[in-house]
């Protein structure tokens, strides 16, 4: 909690100090602190975390964005067995040419199975012989202020002992740390939705044009209304992912990937609709906007595109009940005394979750009318994803368009209850403080109105759509053959 709101303040003020700061505690070090060894603690850490040292994290290569199994960085090991050698380049890997320790996936053999490998990570320091540094400083349309750069592995000896983690258990290792940054990628974002928000509104009250200020137009109003429920949604959903976190929760995968992909679309928007309202004067340099636009493109990209994420969200989320459909199946075609049971047991999940509307407990009377439709909208999308898994089966593990809907539903159901969660909480606290008045929750109860109206839009896509009509058009263009 305490390291984003401390980069939440400096998300406020500069993309390029955020991702750099980011990229050395959240990610660069953090392998270190999840994995490393007593040693390792012993030997690294302490001139990392007083920053007299800077840690890097490579994991990106030409083939291996997304995609971070698709590392093909190689580490052989040696006859001895005391060290491996490392060979391959890495790519877009912020504070490269500045690190003085970097963690470092590559592709080891897996011992006994021949032909097999799998990611390991590694601690590697610049100084080692074969390490170069290929560009400093990769040019590039924003966040200018950090060192991206690209290195190459040139048979670099890396002793065993610089192992980090389980031998070829480094995907689990770069899969864990993304998650622990993609909390504090929000926390950033959710700094720079509300200067812009504070931007958006100055102008707003002291620009006019037809004899009236742009705060008396309604088209204003609207962007400044959306703007500030976006941006209470946003520093709602960091702070509950991030108490998740402090409280122990073991798998946080989900919460992360939900935050990373809400926090970013929404700081798009939000960045484009305070440039919209300052005008031409935003187009040029002497004003911030245009370069938080420049920085704000980059988020919906870095640490898992989202379109991936969206994907990941979405199958991710249906793993348990479609696990529990296929054990229905699966004693329907072959049944036996055990499958029967683990059967009864699935069956009657799905069917609670069916019939069953969930409570949303709230303190506050005022917020209980909300409550309740956030549960009913629960309850409906537990019998859509029924639904989808009953009529699609296996193939939905390729139905993106599908994915998209059950993963922008679950985003803004996720919101919504941190929203009602927070809201509810200022509640009982104006309250204990004996305040007479009440706090304005205008914001935060448009969040709710418009993210309530967008799940039933994504529920009601699942089965009214032009996907057809869609996928027919973009093979047409690509030059694809009709299916």
């Amino acid at each position: 909690m305490a390291n984003c709101k401390l980069l939440e303040e400096i998300g406020r003020r500069c993309a390029s100090t955020s991702v750099f700061v980011n990229a050395h505690h959240s990610i660069g070090i953090r392998a270190l602190l999840l994995f490393g060894t007593h040693e390792q603690k012993q030997k690294w850490l302490p001139k990392l975390v007083t920053g007299e040292q800077l840690g890097a994290f490579a994991l990106t290569e030409q083939e291996a964005g997304s995609d971070a199994a698709n590392v093909q960085m190689t580490a052989t090991p040696s006859e001895d067995g005391s060290h491996f050698v490392l060979n391959g380049e890495k790519r877009y890997i912020t504070n490269a040419s500045i690190a003085q320790v970097l963690t470092v996936m590559a592709r080891t053999p897996v011992p006994g199975k021949e032909g097999k490998t799998a990611i390991t990570a590694f601690l590697v320091t610049p100084d080692m012989p074969g390490f170069e540094i290929l560009e400093a400083r990769m040019p590039k349309m924003g966040i200018r202020g950090t060192a991206t750069g690209r290195f190459a592995m040139r048979n670099v000896k890396v002793p065993k002992e610089n192992i980090l983690g389980p031998p070829g258990k480094g995907l689990k290792i770069a899969l864990t740390v993304l998650d622990f940054g993609r909390t504090t990628f929000g926390a950033c974002c959710t700094g720079a939705a509300k200067t812009c928000l504070q931007l958006a509104i100055g102008h707003a009250k002291t620009r006019k044009q037809f004899n009236k200020t742009l705060s008396e137009f309604d088209l204003v109003k609207k962007k400044i209304a959306r703007m500030a429920a976006d941006a209470y949604a946003m520093d709602a959903m960091t702070t509950i992912t991030a108490s998740l976190i402090d409280r122990g929760l073991e798998d946080y995968m989900i919460e992360t990937a939900m935050l990373k992909v809400f926090t970013t679309e929404r700081l798009w928007e939000v960045v484009n609709e305070a440039f919209q309202i300052h005008g031409g004067s935003a187009y040029f340099v002497d004003l911030p906007l245009e370069r938080m636009l420049r920085d704000a493109r980059i988020n919906q990209i870095g640490e898992g595109s989202n379109e991936v994420l969206t994907s990941f969200i979405a199958l991710v989320g249906m793993r348990g009940p479609g696990m529990e459909f296929k054990e229905i199946y699966d004693t329907m075609m072959k049944p036996s005394r055990e499958r029967v049971s683990k059967a009864w047991t699935a069956g009657m999940n799905r069917l609670g979750a069916a019939i069953r509307v969930p409570d949303v407990p709230v303190r506050s009377e005022e917020l209980r009318a909300s409550a309740r439709q956030l549960g009913r909208l629960i309850w409906r999308f537990n019998f859509a994803v029924n639904r989808a898994l009953i009529t699609y089966r296996e193939p939905i593990l390729d139905m993106q368009l599908v994915q998209e809907r059950i993963a922008g539903a679950a985003m803004d159901l996720f919101a919504s209850t941190c929203v009602l969660s927070r809201l509810d909480a200022e509640v009982q606290l104006a309250r204990r403080n004996g305040d007479s008045a009440p706090p304005d929750h205008s914001a935060a109860d448009l969040f709710l109105r418009q993210s309530f109206r967008r799940i039933r839009r994504f529920l009601g896509g699942l089965t009214d759509n032009d996907d057809k009509s869609l996928l027919a058009a973009a093979n047409s263009v690509l030059g694809k053959p009709r299916r």
